[in-house]
Order: C-alpha cells, then structure tokens, then sequence
C-alpha cells in the first residue's frame, strides 16, 4: 500500500495551526508523523519568526514530535538572508520582532538596532512579537520614510492560538504599510524565500507542503512549483476553496495529518468549481482518515 507521504522524500510542515495551536498540540499530529524508519525528511517550515530555532525545535520535542535544530527553518533565517545579500557587511537593522529575531540578524553580519538618532538604519526587518507597540511601528515607519530597506518576515494576517484567532504579523505590517506608504519584500511563505530555503536544507525538490492555509502554505508550494496538502485543522475552510484562485488550490486535502499514512482517493474530473466544497466535504464524510486529491498533479481546478 503506497501511502500518500510515500510519495515524496521531503514534508514540509508547517507549524501553527497544523502541528499545534498556541501551546496546545493538534490530537494525533505526533503519531501521524512517527519514525517509521523511512528516509524520508520532515522539515519543520514556519513563517513565525518569533523564536529560534533551537526554542521551536524543543517546544516540538516537548509535544512529541521528532525534530532537531537543523530540521526547523523560520522566516527569521529567511529574512536575515534576504538582508545580507542586498546590505554591506555591519550595516544597522532596525528590528520590529524579537531577539531571537535580532539574533538572525546578528548571525549573518549585521547589526541590529532598536532605536535611532540622526543617521537610519540601513534597513528595517519586522517579525510577529506579542510586544511589538506603537513606538516600534513609528520607528520604523521613520526608517522607512528615510528610505530604509524593508523586508518582512512574513505578512500572516492572522496567527492560530488554543483562543482562537489573534492580530498576526501581517496585521502589523499594515498598519507600518500605511504609515509609510512602502510595501515591504516578504521572506515567508507564499513568497519563495523560506520555501526555497527549506529544499536547499532538505537536500531535495520531491517535497509535499503541508498546512492549513490556502494564502501561505498552499500558494507558497504552488508559487515553488511543489504539490501540496491542505489539512483542515487551522485556518482555512472548505467554504473558502470554492472562491480560491487557482494559485491556493492544493492538490490534496484532508481533515488531519494521518492522512499521510494511507493512499490519497483519486480526483474526480467532473466537479464543477462552484460545488468544490460540498463534494469535497462529502467525498472526506465516505473517506474518514484520507486525503482527497483536488487535482492531480500539474492540472488546473479551473
């Protein structure tokens, strides 16, 4: 039986709303992802850039995931790379984030920064952080309006906790977006920056996406040319796949991760777009426990 992660050498998971939501762990994501002496790598991909990854490596470790430090790749890695090709040596990063982002920063030579005088800093680089407050915004949005480079973490609008919902960093990206009229360059996903990081550290291009948003994780694999698993357990809806672009559209969904273990249900060609989510949701009902294949692979929903 060729299960569905068979497929691929590589997942790329991603981590809120598909592994855990907050500090709470999704039920049976740890024994869906097992060891099961396969080959296979699992790349912990988050556009969180809020802790390191040594911190995101031991808080999955704690819930029962197997993952070490070089397994987890964050959009604070991919941010302080995008700095360091388009900045000298040394240059001052205004950080709108965390130290564990500031840190990133500092380990690809350059200089972070909280507060300026006289002179801005070369650049700006923002990541979600529960502290960041309005004098954060208006330094930057100074920076920026002296012309600093600016370059977010990712522009998530909304981040899934045990609550429900909370303000990502996406939703303080907007409010420096319209104090400075710019529009940042973006490392997460559904840009190609944190993906195309994550292959290089897998060591492969045969890697399936997996995550629970149809506006990063799915259009991020489709933006790298990757195939892609939506599991329901976050973010996104069905309801929401009937109005997707084709650039969302995955190629497989599912009501949770253990869907990897067992053989996808083929697509069914003759599905009318408007009636996506209904006959999805009942083709899930007949199919407990299995990914349903949107579209095979290459092929358009419309």
């Amino acid at each position: 039986m060729e299960r569905l992660r068979d497929r691929y050498e590589a997942l790329l998971l991603d981590l809120d709303g598909t592994l855990y939501r907050g500090h709470a762990v999704i039920e049976g994501a740890p024994a869906a992802l097992a060891d099961d002496g396969s080959a296979q790598r699992l790349m912990y991909v988050t556009n969180n850039a809020s802790r390191g990854p040594e911190t995101v490596a031991a808080h999955l470790t704690e819930l029962g995931f197997r993952a070490s430090t070089d397994e987890v790749v964050t959009s604070a890695q991919a941010a302080a790379r995008l700095l360091a090709e388009r900045l000298v040596p040394g240059a001052d990063v205004l950080i709108i984030g965390t130290d564990d982002l500031a840190a990133e920063v500092t380990a690809v030579g350059l200089h972070p920064i909280r507060r300026f005088d006289d002179t801005p800093p070369a650049a700006v680089v923002q990541g979600h952080s529960p502290q960041t407050c309005w004098a954060d915004l208006a330094e930057a949005a100074y920076a920026l309006r002296a012309d600093a480079l600016w370059v977010a973490a990712n522009t998530d609008k909304t981040l899934p906790n045990e609550r429900g919902l909370a303000p990502g960093n996406g939703s303080m990206v907007a409010a420096l977006r319209t104090a400075s009229e710019r529009e940042p360059i973006v490392a997460g996903k559904p840009y190609a920056p944190l993906l195309e990081d994550a292959l290089v550290r897998a060591g492969t291009r045969s890697a399936l996406v997996v995550g629970d948003r149809l506006d990063t994780d799915i259009e991020g694999a489709n933006t790298v040319g990757l195939e892609s698993l939506l599991v329901l357990t976050g973010v996104s809806t069905l309801d929401e796949l009937k109005d997707a672009a084709a650039e969302s559209i995955p190629t497989y969904v599912a009501d949770s991760l253990d869907a990897l273990n067992y053989p996808p249900i083929p697509a069914e060609s003759d599905t009318d777009p408007s009636d996506l989510a209904a006959d999805l949701a009942d083709r899930l009902r007949r199919n407990p426990g299995r990914a349903v294949t949107v579209r095979a692979s290459g092929s358009e929903i419309r």
